[in-house]
């Protein structure tokens, strides 16, 4: 490679702003992929999408650029996973990594799961499990887990709005679910509710997540392959914008004066812009020239459309 395409290559990276979605690879943390792909794209300004724990792999949006102020608003999307279990034994962790700390002799057939899944899906309460990133008094489970300290956990409400047994083997009691469910949701805990409920324990035994934020694994990247086209300048391919995470909201298109006022700052009057409707209380909003500006807000009473946040470059 030439010093004028090293140069054009280092720039095209420089200037990424958007999304690239990694196929994370099993035995790294979320963090490990973001230290990753900043060592990648010679940036700091990467985020991510979702916390994988190290043993899941599948779908990870990395955000970078103006894009990372998109992290902290991600609409609120289901997500899909691909889990394997495996019943008959419990452990400290709730997958197979952990410790074993109970077997049960109980044999299990495949009509026994096909009855009591409907238990577990709609909105359900779930207690998240003690080696978990969740904070409670300030103090994160898993290192407690780690000291051995067990403590209550508060139960929360997830949804789960389907779960579908894509197979099972009665003789070694292990099989594969797909879950459709809610942000916030612990697929080892469910393993484990369902597990209680049959009498026989639980186990997570592998985990892909395969739909996160609009994007399926099809979308996904492995770091070899981001990795690949960064080195050979072709790094866009792998990003997608900023707005394909606010698909669901309401479009917004203003004129070629309006755009420059919103940009601007100057809140619009809703009844100047067309038909808006009074059902969503956000949009996003796109320039005269097809530009992605930005997600807004809309206050019917006052009949103003105000900026939330944009990600436009200057």
């Amino acid at each position: 490679m030439s010093e004028i395409s090293k140069i054009n290559n280092i720039n095209k990276i420089n200037n990424i702003n958007g999304i690239i979605c990694v196929n994370k690879p099993e035995n790294f943390t979320s963090f490990d992929v973001v230290a990753k792909m900043r060592g990648i794209l010679k940036t700091r300004r990467i985020g991510h999408g979702g916390t994988l724990d190290p043993m899941a792999t599948g779908v990870l949006p990395v955000f970078v650029g103006t894009a990372t102020k998109a992290c902290d608003m991600i609409p609120d999307t289901s997500k899909a996973y691909r889990a394997g279990f495996r019943l008959g034994i419990s452990t400290d962790t709730l997958d197979i990594t952990g410790k074993i700390t109970a077997e049960y002799s109980k044999t299990v057939t495949k009509e026994n799961i096909l009855d009591v899944i409907p238990n577990f899906t709609g909105c359900i309460e779930q207690v998240p499990p003690m080696y978990s990133a969740v904070k409670i008094n300030g103090q994160k489970l898993c290192n407690l887990a780690r000291k051995g300290v067990e403590i209550e956990r508060p139960a929360r409400k997830v949804n789960i709005d389907s779960i579908k047994l894509e197979s099972f083997d009665e003789n070694s009691q292990s099989g594969v679910i797909s879950v459709i469910c809610s942000k916030g949701t612990y697929i080892r805990s469910l393993i484990d509710d369902i597990g209680k409920n049959l009498g026989c324990g639980g186990v997570m035994t592998s985990l892909v997540r395969t739909c996160s934020g609009g994007f399926t694994l099809e979308d996904c990247f492995t770091l070899e392959e981001i990795q690949s086209l960064a080195d050979s300048g072709k790094i866009e391919n792998a990003v997608c914008g900023v707005e394909s995470v606010f698909n669901m909201l309401p479009k917004i298109v203003l004129d070629e004066t309006k755009t420059r006022l919103y940009k601007n700052g100057v809140k619009l009057n809703l009844s100047n812009i067309g038909d808006v409707g009074t059902e969503f209380p956000r949009y996003t909003v796109y320039g005269y020239d097809g530009e992605f500006i930005g997600v807004a807000s809309a206050d019917f009473e006052k009949s103003e459309l105000r900026v939330v946040k944009n990600f436009y470059l200057r």
